[in-house]
């Protein structure tokens, strides 16, 4: 980067950096407002209106000059105002922004503005994009480029405004869980609208971000709407450029396979939307388990494996073996118990001062050790005969467990089959099917394996185009289809 260039910021660390700061400032505002020259009374006038500490003519003056020896500002000079010879000679000037001055103080703004940023997750956003994908897919033959290019236009915009405030929020969740920035008090007070909030979003994007991937694998001769959209744009480009339809095209080209990418994926490069989605689903527990931690440091719960610890190295510090025997009656209080009497023939002989470790041992009544009494008050308690509801418990299990092999049977086949080919489901193998889908689901997005929690079962998932739908009793399932694999491995040979 060229001196001049780095020239521009250098009153960022100089002397009275704030008034700089709002004088390039006003001048932006004034050229937002197609205000390009300004007088140094124009100067000091807006600075008297934006709020700030009041400053003297001379201070503008001085500050102009500095902008101008820096490259920030370009001085012209002012002889709209010459009445007199004196004024002639006098020197006045009218400035505007530089190149570099301007470009820097744009660079800044979006500085501030990033780090001000504190993200959001968009599920207006979302609907947006969808509405706006539906338009794509319902135009007709000869589509009006204006309405082709706008309708690009702002799918690109939400998707851009979707990332960066998701990223945004992603980054400040992650510090907030991990309770940086942020006071435990303010967290307490807000904890429950976080965790609503999450989950909204979770449900949307579930639902939309599916909508919008199948609108996408459908959308027919996008080519030829990016080129629409690609030729509208180069009709405004310089003359100088060779060929800037090709140029816009190879843009739009390129954002496009963004969206792309961001809500269907391929191999090598996952599906951003699924990404987004499991974060957010597992930053609700991650919040729950801040919230316990609070909670216990709250109520001033100790960490009995930290105690533990420190005891043991109380023991290895302890000087003699005397101090280590002080220790452990101080620690757990197992002296010599005077106040139990036990009724036993063997107690003979036994006083309370024998040692624990010397003693014989002594069967003691369950109840007693509970009650401090062998027998509790009243008339005993009658027998009760279970034996007919053990055996239609029994009865009961067995028949679960028949039908959960039988549902194992058909659904653990060791063979690839598609979501959309499974046909219809009882309740029994529905259940199973369920809990096997989430342990896969769960595993992350993309082609996964994974085992059941008891080992007996290994699940294997892979995404595929298309749609499935999962008739039960109870209803319908339906979801993005994917090629199941489940193996029973209690049925698999060893070594095999």
């Amino acid at each position: 980067m060229s001196h001049s260039r780095t020239q521009a910021f250098a009153y960022l660390g100089a002397p009275n950096a704030d008034l700089y700061r709002r004088i390039m400032g006003g001048f932006m505002a004034n050229k937002r407002r197609f205000v390009v020259h300004l007088r140094p009374e124009d100067v000091a006038e807006t600075l008297r209106g934006d709020g700030g500490e009041p400053v003297v003519q001379e201070q503008v003056d001085n500050a102009l000059s500095s902008l101008r020896d820096w490259g920030n500002l370009r001085a012209d000079p002012d002889t709209g105002r010459v009445t007199t010879v004196e004024d002639f000679y006098r020197a006045r000037y009218l400035y505007q922004l530089s190149r570099e001055g301007e470009a820097a103080e744009r660079a800044l703004e979006i500085f501030d503005r990033e780090l001000g940023r504190r993200g959001e997750l968009q599920a207006v956003a979302l609907e947006d994009i969808r509405v706006r994908l539906h338009a794509l897919s319902a135009l007709d033959a000869r589509p009006d480029p204006a309405v082709v290019h706008n309708l690009l236009l702002e799918v690109m915009s939400r998707l851009d405004s979707l990332a960066a405030n998701a990223s945004a929020f992603m980054g400040g969740l992650q510090r907030t869980i991990d309770l940086q920035d942020i006071e435990e008090e303010a967290f307490l007070a807000y904890k429950d609208r976080l965790i609503a909030y999450l989950e909204r979003f979770v449900s949307e994007l579930v639902v939309k971000a599916f909508d919008i991937a199948d609108k996408i694998r459908k959308l027919d001769g996008i080519d030829t709407l990016l080129r629409l959209a690609a030729e509208r744009e180069a009709a405004d480009v310089a003359p100088d450029e060779e060929d800037p339809a090709e140029a816009k095209l190879a843009e739009w080209r390129n954002r496009w396979s963004g969206l792309r990418s961001w809500f269907v994926g391929d191999r090598a490069r996952p599906c951003q939307a699924d990404l987004l989605r499991t974060r957010a689903r597992q930053a609700i527990p991650d919040l729950l388990a801040t919230i316990s931690v609070l909670q216990e440091r709250r109520a001033g719960r100790s960490d009995r494996s930290a105690d533990f610890r420190a005891l043991a190295r109380w023991f290895a510090e302890c000087p003699t073996e005397a101090d280590a025997h002080r220790l452990w009656r101080a620690a757990f209080g197992l002296t010599s118990a005077r106040h139990l009497t036990v009724e036993a023939e063997e107690s003979d002989g036994v006083t309370a001062t024998t040692s624990w470790l010397e003693a014989p041992q002594a069967e003691i009544s369950v109840r007693l050790r509970a009650t401090g009494s062998y027998s509790r008050r009243g008339a005993p308690s009658k027998v009760v005969n279970r034996s007919k509801q053990r055996e239609e418990l029994a009865v009961f299990v067995a028949a679960e467990r028949e039908q959960t092999e039988l549902a194992r049977k058909r659904l653990a086949t060791g063979q690839p089959v598609l979501l959309s080919e499974l046909g219809e489901l009882d309740p029994v193998e529905f259940r199973l099917f369920l809990r096997l889908l989430g342990d896969g689901l769960a595993a992350g997005p993309g082609e996964v394996t994974t085992r059941t929690a008891d080992g007996s079962l290994e699940v294997r998932l892979k995404p595929v185009d298309g749609y499935a739908e999962i008739r039960t009793e109870d209803g319908v399932l339906r979801g993005p289809d994917h090629e199941l694999t489940i193996i029973d491995l209690m049925a698999v040979p060893h070594g095999g």
